[in-house]
């Protein structure tokens, strides 16, 4: 696990490219602490830096082909490398080192931009090709590693994270404004958009190609459910069952010690259970001295029960608030998800230990783990009412008073499941946004950045609907940010055995009746997870990582300093400040349950201090 950067020549003074290249590289020194090298020509210039875990004395980057004519900068870990490794090994060519980047390499020069297929695993990478003067890079399926760009006229860089172009004389940092509405509905750009301008994310299963100025960018794989409602729940069961154990198999591969994330619930527990029948694994896990907040107790007695040794953290109040403008830093954009910061702790503790964790993520978007994925069941008999007396229902509903039961599930009734899916108004809905903004904005209603996902699988259930959705815009541009930031920040990696190619095309066969149900979630997952848990554990309800956070911010010293920073300078530029102040007083008056609302504004205040303030 690593971190690159690179750019263009726009000076062929070598000493003055190598200085530059090398600040850009020390911003992500926390990505790779281990080792740092570099390549430069007349054209380009490129920087990494190593966390050593496969090859650790060969596997060094930049790494070059045996004529010297291709240089690769990588990040990830390509799980089947042995695999493609000795394929090409038949085929004629020379390996240096034993390390799965030099796989990706050689497979570039074998395959050109076909080579993405055939990788298992996490990466993000470039290939500076000196003969052709072509940039070739691609990142994988699920987006789980970063990419990042800057282009403005013949100006490229490119970056494991945004803040390794900031010390690039040439990089202009411009705020983008126009992204803050949709960050205030989604607490995330839901596009291939940042809050920098000219700032780019390469979009995930997507391979680009640079040449004399011109970018091309073009998706390598396409995610199609193919519904099997011949097969029994039975036979999902087993499915599960084998592909999450040959998935935990290839992510255990290292050549340092590998532990696990636990923190109670089904999917960390059904990890660390397998890779406990492999051995002895350490866990880690995290908490509040809050209890009725904390799944620490669960994450501790299944670690007992299974016989391996769990390291544990609670978290006060005064850590989590004095580290939020530090964890705003490392995510290069704002991203208020409350559990970024107990997960920033969770890796700053495992990092003593071990280089090496298994995580959890991706089972809820795959499997169905969301409560809301049952919303469409609970409308079903509703929606059999014609489209226009359900339209006429809620406009009836809307003249309404808010606290009317009812009221919501009218309203709702009357929306295609594109209109009501829940992640579009995560925070503020489109209609308080603007009164929370003081300016002026054009920004499209927020339905409209996920209505291509909900089309691309119109044919398909409601249920399946969101989960499509999820994976190509909340797991990408809030769940793996996180986890990959907060994990990095403490050079720490992060491997993710459900967001594995085998275990999405399981996923994407089982009909949503295995998936869902009107009283449960995971249903299949839970059955498969059942032969290697407790029953307890198996059958737990989610829960999600709750935080104290809502009871924190009624509290005086925690009030004051959010109060302080929604009277700032910065919150004055972009809020309406009696507006977000009579949030946070109608929160800690018990008058509303603002929390999201506020840590949304509160986050960005401390990102925007980070960038554009203090660097």
């Amino acid at each position: 696990m690593c971190g690159f950067v690179g750019f263009l020549n726009d000076t062929d003074d070598a000493e003055l490219n190598m200085s530059i290249v090398r600040s850009m590289a020390d911003k992500i020194a926390h990505r790779g602490p281990d080792d740092e090298d570099y390549y430069i020509d007349d054209k380009i210039s490129m920087g990494f830096r190593r966390l050593s875990i496969i090859d650790l004395e060969g596997g060094k980057q930049p790494i070059l082909n045996e004529d010297g004519t291709k240089v690769l900068v990588y990040n990830g870990e390509i799980y089947n490398f042995k695999d493609i490794r000795k394929e090409l090994i038949e085929k004629g060519h020379v390996f240096a080192t034993n390390s799965d980047s030099e796989v990706i390499l050689h497979g570039y020069e074998e395959y050109g931009e076909k080579v993405c297929e055939k990788l298992r695993g996490m990466f993000a990478f470039a290939i500076w090709d000196k003969k052709e003067k072509t940039l070739f890079g691609a990142r994988d399926i699920f987006g789980i590693k970063p990419y990042f760009y800057y282009k403005n006229g013949d100006a490229f860089f490119f970056a494991s994270e945004i803040k390794a172009f900031l010390p690039h004389p040439g990089f202009k940092k411009v705020f983008n404004k126009e992204r803050l509405p949709e960050y205030l509905c989604f607490e995330y750009i839901p596009s291939e958009q940042t809050f920098f301008k000219n700032v780019f994310k390469l979009p995930p299963s997507s391979y680009y190609i640079l040449k004399d100025g011109n970018l091309t960018i073009q998706k390598y794989f396409e995610m199609e459910y193919r519904i099997d409602d011949e097969k029994s729940i039975e036979y999902f069961e087993e499915l599960i069952s084998e592909t999450l154990s040959k998935s935990v198999d290839i992510h255990t591969i290292s050549d340092v010690e590998v532990g696990c994330f636990l923190s109670g619930g089904i999917d960390s527990s059904y990890v660390t259970a397998e890779v406990a029948k492999r051995g002895k694994v350490k866990t880690f896990s995290v908490g509040f001295a809050e209890e009725q907040y904390s799944e620490l107790p669960y994450a501790q007695e299944f670690a007992k029960t299974i016989g391996v040794p769990n390291f544990a953290k609670k978290i006060t109040a005064e850590e989590y608030f004095d580290i939020a403008p530090t964890v705003q830093y490392y995510m290069d954009e704002p991203l208020p998800n409350p559990s970024a910061l107990p997960l920033f702790f969770l890796s700053q503790n495992a990092s003593k230990y071990v280089k090496v964790v298994l995580s959890g993520e991706g089972a809820d978007e795959l499997f169905g783990g969301y409560h809301y994925y049952k919303d469409p069941l609970d409308f079903e008999s509703y929606r059999r009412i014609p489209k226009p007396v359900r339209q006429l229902a809620a406009v009836a509903a809307r003249a309404l008073p808010r606290n009317i039961h009812g009221r919501r599930f009218l309203i709702r009734g009357a929306q295609d499941i594109e209109e009501r899916y829940i992640r579009n108004n995560y925070v503020f809905d489109y209609i308080e946004r603007n009164k929370v903004l003081n300016f002026k904005q054009k920004a499209q209603n927020p339905a409209h950045y996920t209505k291509p996902y909900f089309d691309k699988v119109k044919h398909l259930d409601d249920i399946t609907k969101m989960q499509y959705a999820d994976i190509n815009v909340w797991m990408v541009h809030d769940i793996l940010v996180k986890a990959d930031r907060m994990s990095m920040a403490n050079s720490l990696e992060v491997r993710v055995p459900f967001l594995d190619r085998e275990m999405l095309k399981v996923a994407l066969a089982i009909p949503s009746k295995y998936r869902v149900s009107r009283t449960n979630t995971k249903i299949v997952l839970r059955r498969a997870a059942a032969r290697v848990l407790p029953e307890k554990t198996a059958n737990m309800r989610k829960k999600g990582f709750a935080t104290p956070l809502n009871d924190w911010l009624r509290q005086d010293r925690f009030y004051n300093r959010v109060k302080e920073s929604f009277e700032s300078d910065i919150a004055r530029e972009f809020f309406d400040t009696k507006y977000i102040m009579k949030l946070l007083d109608d929160h800690k008056a018990g008058r509303a349950k603002n929390m999201k609302k506020i840590w949304t504004i509160y986050s960005f205040i401390l990102w925007y201090q980070k960038y554009f303030i203090e660097n």
